[in-house]
């Protein structure tokens, strides 16, 4: 009916009446910051927060808009007043599925690191923050990427968390990302380069390949650290005996750390167990039966040697030692268990007859550190305020992660690899490992390099660093040092300005 002004009243609906959602925004926060290098003042900004990635959504085959898909955080470290032109950039996360970044962010590469301790000297809370005249920031921009659904990322309202939790998925949203902090950046001239840890390895690995196919986007380099490209080389499944030889010489570095090898050097014990993981030790897993019972007894006896385990423990479990399983026994007798991440930890063990270890001390003795400094930097320097918990590791990602791409083989980016190496040669490749890193071991990495697809002129892009330390080998103090110096090197020489 007409209202008294003589215009006609639309009937309200209720669900009209209902409040529509207002849709997700970016909300970056910038704030400015100092740090001495070397005698040098750098003064850079950094933005901290979570950029909205959107989806076009159609109808009938009718262009209906971008409907928002994730809320993705980050934090980027711009040097103030350099020339984008020449002036590199990382993108950086870490790996899990299901971890944020704070790890590659507050222990190696960004300008704040986090004060963890080591094995023999672990800090006491309430934990502190330092500056980190080593980051990564003196030779490169740096942004830090958490995944859907960790660190405070999150799918956006009306969107299923679990579309994001797969490896066609993740690699797409981290790419847009990249693709998205480029162009509003205007850094599509910068050298880029990519650094992922552990998992995050092979998600780099593939972002290569992805970024290179879809949006033109070519790297100057990844940095991989603590790697692995191929599932299978670390996965002990049935009918799978590969993980059994490339775990061999990390389970005779940890050996070695805990006194089972006397006064050897590390490097003559990792010699030998190369050797045996590289040629006898296959031979010996596939005759299984046909062994003669003295082929099998010295067998048994090299393998107990270089692990430190009895030959009774090497004989019952048939020449196969599970990785968790030797954590839980090489220390058995002592009550204690070793850490997965890193091997030089120790904790006890309340249930010495248990099979797994009930903890990995190489995270429990840290993550309190991590989680307090992140959450303290992060609302208190960076200005980023959000009532969400920040999402450090979450197991619930982690085990309904989707690798439906690879039904029925190995996960393994091993061919996106090489097919971003052959189609960008120009494109460098840094693998950092540690010889205690009982996650990823060394040995699985250089099986997978020394098989990749590209040609022999280009197995000189790639490099590898060892350190004496873990999965996250700059808990230990002296690795952190080198490593960073190794990172720092390996940009400066492939940034091509």
């Amino acid at each position: 009916m007409p209202d008294k002004t003589g215009e006609t009243e639309t009937p309200v609906t209720g669900d009209e009446e209902k409040a529509k959602p207002a849709e997700p925004v970016d909300d970056l926060v910038t704030t400015s910051h100092s740090l001495t290098v070397k005698r040098r003042k750098l003064a850079y900004t950094a933005q901290t927060g979570r950029i909205v990635l959107r989806k076009e959504t159609l109808s009938d085959g009718k262009f209906e808009g971008h409907k928002p898909k994730a809320e993705v955080f980050v934090t980027a470290y711009t040097l103030d007043g350099a020339d984008p032109a020449t002036r590199p950039v990382t993108f950086a996360f870490n790996g899990g599925p299901g971890s944020s970044s704070i790890w590659l962010h507050l222990g190696v590469l960004g300008p704040r690191r986090i004060v963890s301790g080591d094995v023999n000297d672990p800090e006491p809370p309430p934990y502190r923050l330092a500056d980190n005249p080593e980051t990564l920031l003196a030779h490169s921009d740096l942004v830090f990427i958490d995944p859907v659904s960790t660190g405070f990322s999150r799918a956006s309202e009306g969107e299923q968390p679990k579309d994001h939790h797969g490896f066609t998925p993740d690699v797409e949203s981290v790419g847009e990302v990249i693709r998205l902090w480029t162009s509003r950046n205007e850094r599509w001239l910068s050298p880029k380069y990519v650094a992922g840890e552990s998992y995050g390895t092979l998600r780099a690995a593939a972002l290569a390949a992805h970024l290179q196919d879809r949006h033109g986007l070519y790297l100057n380099g990844l940095l991989l650290i603590s790697s692995v490209l191929d599932m299978g080389t670390i996965r002990f499944t049935e009918g799978n005996d590969l993980p059994y030889s490339l775990y061999l010489p990390t389970y005779a570095a940890i050996a070695h750390y805990h006194g089972k090898h006397g006064d050897r050097p590390l490097e003559d014990v990792l010699a030998d167990a190369e050797e045996f993981a590289s040629r006898d030790l296959p031979w010996a897993l596939q005759r299984g039966a046909r062994l003669t019972g003295q082929e099998r007894a010295d067998a048994v006896e090299r393998l107990a040697t270089l692990t430190g385990l009895s030959e009774s423990y090497v004989d019952r479990v048939n020449l196969r030692i599970e990785h968790v399983r030797f954590f839980t026994e090489l220390l058995r007798e002592e009550g204690l268990t070793t850490g997965r991440m890193d091997g030089r930890f120790t904790t006890w063990e309340p249930d010495g007859g248990r099979e797994h270890m009930s903890d990995d001390a190489s995270i429990s003795r840290i993550i309190g550190a991590y989680s307090a400094g992140f959450n303290h930097y992060v609302r208190a320097e960076l200005g980023y305020a959000n009532d969400l918990p920040y999402e450090i590791l979450s197991l619930d990602v982690n085990r309904a992660w989707s690798y439906s791409d690879f039904e029925g083989r190995s996960v393994s980016v091993v061919d996106s690899l090489g097919a971003a190496m052959r189609a960008n040669p120009h494109l460098k490749v840094h693998v950092a490992l540690g010889h205690y890193d009982g996650a990823t071991p060394y040995y699985a990495a250089e099986h997978v390099l020394a098989r990749l697809q590209i040609p022999d002129e280009l197995r000189d892009n790639i490099e590898t660093a060892y350190y004496p330390a873990g999965h996250m080998m700059y808990v230990h103090e002296p690795s952190r040092v080198s490593q960073s110096k190794d990172l720092g090197a390996f940009v400066k020489a492939t940034s091509n300005r």
